[in-house]
Parts: C-alpha cells; sequence; structure tokens
C-alpha cells in the first residue's frame, strides 16, 4: 500500500505571494505542500514538517508558521498530510483509535496508552510516504541535491524519529512532546544533530518519559530544551531555536 513511485509526483499548482512560492503537490493518495522563495537556486536546503495530531494538516497555521521561518532566512520547507488528517480520509481504524482518544479524555484518563499505539501505527504508515515524496522532489533539477533536514514535535515526533533513524539524507532534526516507549530503538540509531523540547510540566507526557526519549538518541551532538508550562504551551521562541538550530547544520 505504502509502494509509492517517486517518479509519480505531480504539480497541482503553484502561486506566490510575498516573495514565496508555494506549490500543491501529490504523489499517489499523498497530498503535499513545498514553500521556497522565489527563485530558490538548486540545492537550496529543504526542511521536512511533521505536522501534530488531531486538527492538524500541511496548512494548519502552526506548519505554515514555521514554513516561513524557513522561507524567511531563504530555505525550502516541506509538509504532507499524514493518513486521516487534512484531505485524507480515516480508515475505521482510524475512528476507532480517534473516538477513544476522545473518550479518555473526557474521562479524564491517561491518554499516552492510546495515542502512542495509534501514532506509531500512523508512523508506519507515513515513513515510506516521506521517502517517496524526499526522492520524487530531489529528482527534480530545480530541486537538485539539497541538504535535508526535519522539524516535528508531538505526532511529528512520533513520526520523525522513525523516519530520521531510516532515511540517511535527513543531516539533522528538531523534535520534542512524545512519549517514549515506542521510539527508543528508532532514537538509539539517530546519529546526525537533535534539539529535543520537553515541556516540565506536561500533564500528558511524564518528564521522566521526555527525559528518557532524549537520552536515548544516539547523536554525539543533542541539545535538551526543557521550559516550564503544560503540554500546549511550548514557548513560541522555540520555534526561532529550532530555525536556527536547523539553518545552522544544513548551510554549513
Amino acid at each position: 500500500m505504502n509502494q509509492l513511485d517517486p517518479g509519480a509526483l505531480r504539480l497541482l499548482s503553484h502561486t506566490t505571494s510575498d516573495g514565496v512560492t508555494t506549490r500543491e503537490l501529490v504523489l499517489g493518495e499523498v497530498t503535499a505542500t513545498l514553500w521556497a522563495t522565489e527563485h530558490a537556486a538548486p540545492g537550496t536546503p529543504i526542511v521536512l514538517i511533521g505536522h501534530g495530531g488531531g486538527v492538524q494538516h500541511r496548512h494548519h497555521r502552526a506548519v505554515e508558521g514555521r514554513a516561513r521561518l524557513l522561507t524567511d532566512i531563504g530555505l525550502r520547507a516541506l509538509a504532507l498530510d499524514v493518513s486521516g488528517h487534512g484531505p485524507r480520509p480515516r480508515t475505521p481504524q482510524d475512528e476507532e483509535q480517534v473516538a477513544a482518544l476522545h473518550a479518555a479524555r473526557r474521562a479524564h484518563e491517561p491518554i499516552g496508552p492510546i495515542v502512542e499505539p495509534y501514532n506509531a501505527d500512523l508512523a508506519r504508515r507515513t515513513v515510506p510516504e516521506w521517502r517517496a515524496l524526499l526522492a520524487g522532489l530531489l529528482a527534480v533539477p530545480e530541486i537538485g541535491d539539497a541538504p535535508v533536514g526535519y522539524w516535528g514535535i508531538a505526532l511529528g515526533t512520533a513520526i520523525g524519529v522513525p523516519l530520521v533513524a531510516e532515511e540517511p539524507l535527513i543531516r539533522a532534526a528538531a523534535f520534542g512532546l512524545f512519549w517514549s516507549s515506542t521510539l527508543i530503538e528508532a532514537a538509539r540509531r539517530i546519529t546526525v544533530p537533535v534539539e529535543f523540547a520537553l515541556q516540565w510540566d506536561d500533564e500528558h507526557i511524564p518528564r521522566e518519559d521526555g527525559l528518557a526519549l532524549y537520552d536515548a538518541f544516539g547523536s554525539e551532538e543533542k541539545s535538551l530544551h526543557v521550559n516550564a508550562g503544560k503540554h500546549m504551551e511550548l514557548p513560541r521562541f522555540e520555534a526561532a531555536s529550532a530555525v536556527r538550530f536547523l539553518e545552522r547544520h544544513l548551510t554549513v
């Protein structure tokens, strides 16, 4: 189901506004968007943006905000819709998991036992899609042999950790806000530079879980960014930090 042909990548539309060109792409069932400065040269670094769960998708304001931060410094940004998000339909299994998550929230029960395995399943589906999309883009002469980074928190981390562990083209990654149990093995295989964000008062993810995931990364260069606050209170300045981190490792 996930054996996608990179040669099947299609451009649906492109628009330019305020010096940024937005291209809507499709690869099989995968919907994606590429942002870049107008007249970006071949070889311009690309950052893959992993969106969060729930109502997020490739055009969610959080994703578009990160894309703008990246294009403001001259990088390209690429995002896709995870299965069951944005225009992509949910499977019956997706619907069951989402219903279970809502029920746990209403009952004030821990959501980790639902989110971790569900997001691991989404990762199994999405990692091959990311890799096929990236291969298709890098085969386009306009894109060229570009350095690649990854940036995603929450669901973006659940998918990003196994992706970065498998994809040798990714040179640096910014993660955060996820449990450890389903990601430890993949995190140990990651050796590229990593920046990791953790909320000290996260009401969903015990700090010991976040620290265990950070500790598991096999990277010689890794930084832990800890802030006071709950799960949804990650400070906005962490986005600027992630951009500086990615710029440093993709443009040298």
